[in-house]
């Protein structure tokens, strides 16, 4: 009979292996969609700051225009900040445009300027007029005018806003599926535990007392799904970073850091919440209800 209840009481455990794998793969769809959401939201910005804004010389002063190249250098929305002069401007035209416009005409007529790329949060068509008139109240008298691409501009914005929507709503549609997936893991888990929870209070154990070390276990196991889950995106991403080197550019270690810290949070949060629903599930059911 000992032997017997012995091997009743084995059979009652849940198996957390099962509920361990289950979680750390719900884990690991959700950490994919959020490496392509950063990812994606890195290749935008990138584009964004690859669009050169050019303010036009009016003066030719050195001493003028090193001035006016420090203060646009000294503006948050400014980067790699640098002076044009005819020929570079010839050379960069003639790179543009594959073609040599010099065998036609003696004289240069490109004007000098101060080119410059703008921070992504800048990059739209209100951002960019408000950096223009900024500009063109500090130099007016020096600068004739920021020129970049307004059309670019407002495309690349449109169709950011689209897709980064699109993934938005499926983001937020898989977040809820992980949720419930884990929660529906874990309570699947406990089932073959309840008989014991409801052992353990007709013997004059307190809520407390039965929960607190399942709800320990639910910790160590979230983090041990979490664990898993986050080996396992990252040798992915490390594979993908391999076949495609151009993803080590766009590479943001604290996004992806911030990625693996949700993971764990979510994976260790649900695990315990689940699991103590669970356990006071069980404790206000009774005995005839179990079976």
């Amino acid at each position: 009979m000992a032997a017997a209840g012995k091997g009743g009481l084995k059979r009652s455990k849940p198996n957390y292996i099962y509920s361990i794998v289950g979680v750390s793969l719900v884990l690991l769809i959700m950490g994919i969609m959020g490496w392509f959401f950063l990812n994606f939201k890195q290749v935008a910005n990138n584009f964004k700051e690859d669009i050169r804004l050019s303010a036009y010389l009016r003066t030719q002063n050195k001493d003028t225009i090193a001035q006016i190249q420090q203060y646009i250098a000294a503006q948050p929305f400014a980067k790699n900040v640098t002076y044009v002069n005819k020929e570079t401007a010839k050379e960069i035209w003639n790179k543009e445009n594959n073609e040599d416009w010099a065998k036609i005409l003696d004289v240069n007529p490109l004007p000098e300027s101060i080119d410059f790329y703008a921070k992504s949060d800048y990059v739209n068509a209100d951002s960019l007029k408000k950096v223009s008139s900024l500009l063109m109240a500090a130099y007016g008298n020096q600068i004739t005018e920021l020129q970049y691409p307004p059309t670019l501009v407002t495309s690349l914005n449109e169709k950011a806003s689209k897709i980064g929507l699109i993934f938005l709503v499926v983001a937020v549609v898989l977040c809820v599926i992980v949720i419930f997936s884990i929660d529906n893991t874990i309570r699947l888990a406990m089932f073959s535990n309840r008989f014991l929870i409801k052992t353990m209070q007709m013997v004059g154990a307190t809520r407390g007392f039965i929960a607190k070390p399942m709800d320990l276990k639910a910790v160590v196991n979230g983090l041990i799904s979490s664990a898993i889950a986050i080996i396992l995106l990252f040798t992915m991403i490390q594979w993908a970073e391999s076949q495609f080197p151009q993803l080590r550019g766009i590479r943001n270690t604290e996004l992806t850091l911030t990625l693996f810290g949700g993971m764990t949070l979510i994976g260790v949060g649900i695990s315990l919440l689940s699991t103590h629903r669970s356990v006071l599930k069980y404790l206000k059911m009774k005995l005839d209800d179990l079976y």
